[in-house]
């Protein structure tokens, strides 16, 4: 068995709007629409997908392509970063850096890596095994549609390794394999092409 961790794509970045509320740009959306390449094969039956806009946006075009209708789980959000909101560029940088150097400690006031990190594997592990969602499929493959910082997350768990920035997206459209079974990576970070 094959699955796919996908993060969504670039987005409008709107520092007045909810970051769970923010949309994919162009760049983004023709991303999303080159994903049915590297994220998807025909034994993929279902398409699980986080709460956020961004996301769901992602989702529904792997869904377009592949006549799948995804199927949403709040648990496959981001970290949950509402305590500083938007942050500028650098700072938000910095503050990722400390997410993910002490997982075990709350950064001004963000979840816990080591929180996040059990909320994203236990999700997971629950939707492969449920075998519904994503228009009603049964069994099958799953592609995952999320976020880079629980992609990390789930990365360290299933390649058995700790929790480090090492092992974050190399930029927003990213995905990896894994073996649901088995509960190993098969391949680590690709970034889908722009076009």
């Amino acid at each position: 068995m094959v699955s796919y961790f996908l993060t969504h794509a670039e987005v409008v970045v709107d520092p007045a709007r909810a970051i769970d509320s923010w949309g994919l740009s162009d760049d983004g959306r023709a991303r999303a629409a080159r994903a049915v390449d590297v994220a998807w094969h025909p034994g993929v039956r279902r398409i699980a997908s986080s709460t956020e806009h961004k996301a769901v946006e992602t989702a529904a075009v792997l869904g377009a392509a592949t006549g799948i209708v995804p199927a949403t789980d709040a648990e496959l959000g981001e970290i949950d970063r509402s305590a500083t909101g938007y942050l500028p560029f650098d700072e938000f940088e910095g503050v990722v850096d400390r997410f993910f150097a002490s997982p075990a400690e709350s950064v001004r006031g963000w979840e816990r890596a080591v929180d996040a990190q059990e909320r994203i594997v236990a999700a997971v592990r629950r939707i492969v095994g449920s075998g519904g969602g994503g228009g009603g499929a049964v069994g099958g493959d799953v592609t995952f549609v999320s976020h880079g910082a629980v992609g990390a997350l789930l990365l360290a768990d299933l390649c058995g390794e700790p929790v480090s920035r090492a092992l974050d997206q190399p930029g927003m459209g990213s995905v990896f394999a894994f073996d649901p079974v088995a509960w190993r990576a098969t391949t680590r970070w690709r970034r889908v092409p722009a076009r």
